[in-house]
């Protein structure tokens, strides 16, 4: 039994089965109208043949219903899977291209996790494990049809310790700074022609489901200070993260901020003329980055190309977020919709981590607007977006436990996801996404599937035997901090911000 649930899973094994396929007992039922001469069913019976009978009608119906959703290739509806109508009446039931997305650009986040050096015996801890431009290939992500543009970093002298992982070595890559993502867009040209437009994705990294860093979050509001708005206020932990610098480190003397803000206007300036779309992903503090950054590239007016007199084009900004905390208060919340941001928060019911921070008052408490307006309440904050709310205790391949650190890991996120049709409906997989995936990082699969928990590791941790017998840990090649060109982007990015605020 266990070994056919997973075959289910298996991309080996591709569910593009008919309905006749599936359920060939039924369709002979419905051919044949058979029916038992001299012999009367109890009723007890009759109603469990009749019971049986109507669920296998209803199977038979939600498989055409997914035959028919393939038909409309994505191109077709790329703008509503980004969120334009805030993808109304496409979670539930679930819509095919949807659920594929998402987990597609659950792996963009996923890969920082699989490509971070986590090791503190070693110097490089902190920092990615490959070049720039083996990335993808390293991690066996070739066929996603991208290419790398830049790597993200970040000050790690901030007052959330729990979160960067620094070595024990004395002679180390770098002492102030941590690796926390890319930019990569879409080159391939038969991607493209599928997505129907040239993407730009921006990957944030977060903690796989090491929660500590939780504890450290101050709780106190910070100005954005992204505009003239005093009111629109961010968690002041990741608006340091997102804003500081450390001048005399190399890879932080530039912020995450204008890193991004540079990248994503050299690469506007760069595909002009072109359908484009932005989209940010992360898991855990990885999506209170994702938001925060969309919000500054559409506060910044980034994504709004013009002529000198109007606007000609405005550049869709969606985020897909997984398992992500509250980044703001309301008016945040507020401006974020203004500005037009599309966000999805993919999140697990049993997970602790998008209840935090705003405990006390959240979008969810009635008064939480004449709170902040008339007495400025200070631990006010609000999720932004539309939610996709999963159940791990709805899958039959995890245990059934309470450990917050599984419920809280991505890859589960996107078995939960691969698995969901809609909230009273089976789980059942509709990708074929290996179960296996869970525990690249947990113990959350059930032990009669017989896969190892934490099975993702490098080979020898690294370790290679050199010509003479010795192990030892090879020196990486120096990866570039910065594009030569950052600083000028960035302030083309001010310059146009400015420009663009009179715009109607």
């Amino acid at each position: 039994m266990a070994s056919f649930q997973l075959s289910l899973t298996n991309p080996k094994h591709k569910r593009n089965h008919t309905s006749l396929e599936v359920f060939p007992l039924w369709n002979t039922f419905k051919s044949k109208n058979l029916s038992f001469p001299n012999k009367r069913l109890s009723p007890n019976l009759s109603l469990k043949i009749s019971s049986c009978l109507s669920n296998l009608e209803d199977n038979n119906i939600e498989l055409q219903q997914y035959d028919q959703e393939e038909k409309k290739p994505l191109h077709e509806m790329w703008r509503e899977i980004q969120g334009c109508n805030n993808w109304k009446g496409l979670l539930d039931p679930m819509d095919s291209h949807l659920r594929k997305e998402i987990i597609r650009y659950g792996e963009f986040a996923q890969s920082c996790y699989d490509s971070f050096d986590y090791d503190p015996h070693s110097k490089y801890c902190g920092t990615c494990k490959y070049q720039p431009s083996h990335f993808f290939d390293k991690i066996n992500m070739l066929k996603k049809g991208y290419e790398m543009k830049r790597y993200l970093y970040a000050t790690s002298n901030i007052n959330l310790p729990n979160f960067f992982q620094k070595s024990k070595m004395s002679n180390v890559w770098s002492q102030h700074a941590n690796w926390m993502g890319y930019v990569a867009v879409a080159t391939d040209p038969e991607e493209i022609k599928r997505l129907g437009r040239r993407d730009i994705v921006v990957a944030w990294r977060g903690t796989v489901t090491y929660l500590e860093w939780i504890h450290d979050l101050q709780d106190i509001l910070h100005p954005a200070h992204f505009r003239d708005d005093p009111n629109i206020k961010i968690e002041s932990g990741f608006f340091d993260m997102y804003t500081k610098k450390e001048n005399n480190c190399h890879y932080a003397s530039f912020s995450a901020r204008e890193q991004i803000l540079a990248e994503i206007n050299r690469l506007i300036e760069k595909y002009q003329g072109e359908e484009l779309s932005i989209t940010i992903t992360g898991h855990s503090l990885g999506a209170a980055l994702a938001l925060l950054s969309a919000y500054d590239i559409a506060e910044m007016k980034l994504n709004i190309l013009h002529d000198g007199k109007s606007i000609t084009k405005i550049i869709p900004v969606t985020v897909f977020s997984f398992a992500g905390p509250r980044v703001g208060n309301l008016k945040f919340k507020e401006r974020c919709e203004e500005l037009g941001i599309k966000v999805l928060r993919v999140i697990n019911v049993h997970d602790k981590v998008p209840t935090v921070p705003g405990i006390i008052t959240n979008e969810k408490f009635l008064f939480q607007k004449q709170l902040e307006e008339k007495f400025s309440f200070a631990w006010s904050y609000a999720h932004v977006g539309a939610e996709l709310a999963l159940d791990h205790h709805r899958s039959p391949f995890l245990k059934p436990n309470s450990d917050l650190g599984s419920a809280h890991n991505l890859e589960a996120h996107l078995h939960l996801v691969d698995g969901y049709h809609g909230k009273v409906r089976a789980f059942r997989s509709a990708t074929g996404r290996d179960v296996a995936l869970v525990n690249k990082d947990s113990s959350f699969l059930k032990e009669e599937y017989g896969v190892p928990p934490f099975w993702w590791q490098d080979e020898n941790k690294g370790m290679v035997r050199t010509s003479d017998g010795q192990w030892v840990l090879p020196e990486r090649p120096v990866i570039e901090a910065h594009p030569p060109d950052t600083a000028h982007h960035f302030q083309q990015v001010l310059k146009l911000a400015r420009a663009r605020l009179n715009l109607p």
